[in-house]
């Protein structure tokens, strides 16, 4: 345990995950499905803090490029199926890396941009009463209309879907405790309360939450500990510093919880050995959470941290430069 933050380690960690020797383990080939959510992991925490040069532009580009199928959907390797989650994954980190251009230069023989197809992939995936499917295997979690609205909004196509509808059924996966579920009627879950509620940013519709309920049921979600759980009962995790502070920050009720608690525990789950975070003290680090925990530092406002958006999921900087408004962050 330790109340230093060791950027430096944390750092070498990300860089140590593309190595050789990573290559050699287990851990790197049971993940190999979502190594496109583990880059924009990785990298995301480089942003935030400050180190995005190390990481190989270039490199990772071209794996990107690979990784589009031909529905336009990107799969989380190469050679893997399409699927909404790695497809956000992709568009986020080309907009970190400022190489939306690579996808609006690849064009088609029917004179379809790389870009255009996304958006038809992501369109696609839209079902008659709102809710989006992940793939075409049809499962349907509002974790993807999240990952629908955040994509198009950030291609500057939001057009492309009927956003009203959308809206329509996050609603309905809300419950009597202004939390949300993974459809309507399911147990509410921070997870699934970010998604709705950042859905709910982005298309400007912060209007239909009952901003102190929700407050409530999330600031309830933190433990004697000063960690945060996603469930009533449930041990704290490191993830919740993001999917529970986000939706605070949104609504403007991050002062209803205990900052400072949370700091020290979030600090507390470092590996000072190895850098990386763990999902609670004193357990294996991974790329993961230490995401997470460096975003969960970035809303507490640890020092030298860059801010990060609670909606996008992406450096406030990265958002600033490609001119989205962000009416969610307050001063």
């Amino acid at each position: 345990a330790s109340t230093d933050f060791v950027r430096d380690k944390h750092v070498d960690y990300i860089k140590s995950l593309d190595s050789d020797a990573a290559k050699e383990t287990f851990a790197f080939w049971a993940t190999e499905h979502l190594r496109m959510s583990g880059i924009y992991w990785g990298v995301s925490a480089l942003a935030l803090m400050g180190g995005l040069e190390e990481a190989d532009r270039n490199d990772i580009i071209e794996f990107i490029k690979k990784c589009q199928r031909s529905s336009g959907g990107f799969a989380g390797n190469v050679d893997h199926d399409e699927h909404l989650l790695y497809t956000l994954s992709a568009v986020q980190i080309l907009v970190i890396f400022d190489a939306l251009d690579v996808l609006a230069g690849q064009v088609d023989d029917e004179g379809k941009s790389g870009i255009d197809k996304v958006v038809q992939f992501v369109s696609q995936l839209q079902q008659p009463d709102g809710s989006f499917a992940g793939d075409r295997w049809g499962e349907i979690d509002s974790r993807f209309v999240y990952c629908a609205l955040n994509c198009l909004a950030l291609l500057g196509r939001l057009d492309a879907i009927n956003v009203e509808k959308a809206i329509e059924w996050i609603i309905k996966c809300q419950n009597f405790d202004g939390a949300f579920g993974t459809t309507p009627n399911a147990e509410s879950h921070a997870g699934q309360t970010f998604c709705c509620v950042a859905a709910l940013a982005i298309a400007n519709r912060l209007d239909v939450i009952d901003a102190d309920l929700l407050g409530w049921w999330l600031s309830e979600r933190q433990v004697p500990a000063g960690g945060l759980n996603g469930r009533p009962e449930k041990l704290p995790d490191v993830c919740y510093s993001w999917w529970v502070l986000s939706a605070l920050r949104i609504i403007d009720r991050i002062h209803w919880i205990n900052q400072a608690k949370l700091t020290e525990w979030i600090l507390n789950c470092q590996d000072i050995e190895t850098g990386g975070f763990a999902d609670r003290p004193g357990d294996l680090v991974d790329v993961f959470h230490t995401f997470f925990g460096i975003a969960g530092l970035s809303f507490l406002k640890f020092p030298d941290l860059i801010d990060v958006d609670p909606a996008f999921a992406l450096p406030v900087p990265v958002l600033q430069r490609t001119g989205i408004a962000l009416p969610w962050i307050r001063s």
